[in-house]
Order: C-alpha cells, then structure tokens, then sequence
C-alpha cells in the first residue's frame, strides 16, 4: 500500500510539472496549446528534438529551470514505476511459495471449493472453531477478498486434479464442493472421491433432482441452500421461540449459551462413567441433551444412568468457557 501511494504522489507531480511547463510556455512565448505542450515534453524526456519555435532570453532561462527539474524528476519517476512492477512481482511471487509452504504443512484439512457467498460464510464460521482450511478459487478477483480474509488457497480449476492435490488433498480430511453449477459440483465430488477416498465430501445441490447424482458420484452428504432457507422460513413461523434459541445457542459472539457437539477420546477420564458420577452437571453446569453413538443412533434426553463410552459424541448446552472446559477432558 506504501508503494502504491508513493507511485501515485509521484504521478501526480509529474501531471503538475508538465502542466506548468506547458502553461509557462503559452504565457512565455505566446505558442499554442499544442506547440507548449510538446515543447515540455521533449524537453523534461531529453529527447532533444530541435525547438517548435525560436525561444526568447527569457524562454530559455525557463527552459533550464524545466530541465533541472523536470528531468530529473522524470527519472525519478520512472524509476518508481520500474520498481513498483518488480517488487509487486517479486512480493506475489513470494506470497505464492509462501502459501504452498504452509499448505504443504497441514494435516487434516478441510478443503473448500468455490469462495462466493456460500463459501466465504462457511469459511468464516468454519474459521471461528479454528479449523484448518484451504480455499480452491479460480476467479483472480476474489484473490484480493482471500488475502485480505488471511485464508490459504490455491488459484485455479476445483475439478483440476493437480490442483486439488496442490490442496493437499490426500491428507485433507474433508471437502465441499460449493461450485457454481451442479455439473461442477458432481464431476468435482467424482474427481475428490478417487483421489482420497477416506474424504468426508459435502456438497452443494441447487435442487433435490441433483442430490441422487451427487450421492452416486461420492458425497457423503448433499445439502440445497435454498432447500434449506425455505424449511429455516417455515420453522421460524411455526416454532418462532425455538429458532430463536437456536439462533442464540449457535451464535459465535455469544458466551453465555452455546450448543455444541464433543467427541469422547478412548483416554478420557470420564469412559465408562455414568453421567451422573461424572459432574459434568456439577462441576461445568452444562446440559447433555443427545448422545451419539459410533454406529450413528442418538439418544435424546440420556437418563443419569446412561454411560458414556469411547467413541461416543456428546451434545451439550450451556457456557462457551465450560463447553471448552469439558472437551478439554472428554479430548485429552
């Protein structure tokens, strides 16, 4: 940003000398626009065309005046210019390697495909739970938006395999397709599937006709945004003070009350202890609303008898800090 302003005041000046000089000579010497303008400017480029006109006693006394300044300013100029395009040059260069670097270094990742609305939002909240991310774009006009964002990504075609492994696709941990079209979307998810076929794949679909094909193709999950901004409508009208809680327990900014989801490490002290010789009610004043099992069944409303095992996921409601006191036990 620096530079950019030093080359524009210089630019700025530049305008602001060749504007005196022309003026100077009009005034002068008494020539035309034309004749005073291109009298300044092959005199501050010393490119030492004869003069347009015989110049005065006085003409050439302003004439040097415009030559210690104006050329030398000129240079100066020039040699603005000359290093604003290589150090740009040589800053994207290393901001590139720079990027590589740290992608080549994560383990785990997840990989979002396509920075427009969807996927800019998602990587906001998904940036909130500090989750590794890296971005695959291919419109150079969203770049800017990354950078400023500080999200890693890679610059080109999702569906380009070279590109997803530049992603670090291999170790990546799992992947939504938020393309434009269906069609990328479905030739994306069959590109992801064959190169990491442990990858957990979301997709996006513009309708229910898609999600089939999407499946087919390898996405572990398919979701339609306007599928879901309808059904959102609708339980706002029929169940209004129950979205509103939920709108409260999923807020990023709230502390007071929060719902989340904790997964139970086989080392955690609290495997094999029924819920209610763990404190969890006790020592965090949390609510364990739902506890899913390895095999995918959940059980709402768990009795104080209910044991918590490896493996399982606990769903709590209750205070950020004690939500991130409990995981630190039940995720040693």
């Amino acid at each position: 940003m620096e530079q950019k302003n030093h080359l524009s005041i210089s630019l700025i000046l530049s305008t602001i000398i060749i504007f005196c000089g022309t003026v100077g000579y009009m005034v002068i010497e008494g020539w035309n626009l034309l004749d005073a303008l291109y009298m300044t400017i092959i005199t501050i480029s010393t490119v030492g065309y004869q003069e347009v006109h015989p110049v005065s006693q006085t003409g050439r006394m302003f004439t040097v005046g415009l030559v210690f300044f104006g050329v030398g300013f000129t240079l100066y100029v020039a040699g603005a210019v000359v290093q604003f395009m290589v150090e740009g040059r040589i800053r994207s260069i290393l901001g590139r390697r720079r990027l590589e670097k740290q992608i080549k270094k994560l383990q785990g990742q997840y990989i979002i495909c396509g920075y427009g609305r969807i996927g800019r939002v998602l990587c906001r909240k998904l940036g909130n739970k500090s989750l590794k991310l890296v971005v695959i774009e291919r419109d150079d006009e969203m770049i800017p938006k990354l950078d400023a964002d500080g999200v890693l990504y890679v610059s080109g075609e999702a569906t380009d395999e070279n590109i997803l492994k530049q992603a670090g696709i291999e170790r990546a941990k799992g992947l939504v397709a938020a393309l434009a079209t269906d069609t990328d979307n479905v030739f994306l998810t069959l590109t992801a599937r064959q190169l990491n076929p442990d990858l957990h794949i979301l997709a996006r679909a513009s309708n229910n006709a898609v999600k089939s094909k999407l499946i087919a193709a390898g996405a572990n999950q398919v979701e339609s945004p306007y599928e879901m901004g309808a059904v959102s409508m609708a339980h706002r009208i029929i169940r209004p003070t129950v979205t509103n809680f939920l709108d409260l327990a999923f807020a990023d900014s709230r502390t007071d009350i929060q719902m989340e989801e904790i997964p139970v490490n086989e080392k955690s002290e609290l495997v094999n202890v029924q819920l209610k010789d763990s404190g969890i009610r006790q020592r965090f004043n949390l609510i364990i609303i739902a506890i899913k099992k390895p095999n995918g069944d959940m059980l709402f409303n768990p009795s104080f008898e209910a044991t918590i095992n490896g493996g399982d996921t606990l769903i709590a409601v209750g205070e950020g800090q004690n939500l991130e006191k409990l995981e630190a036990i039940l995720r040693p």
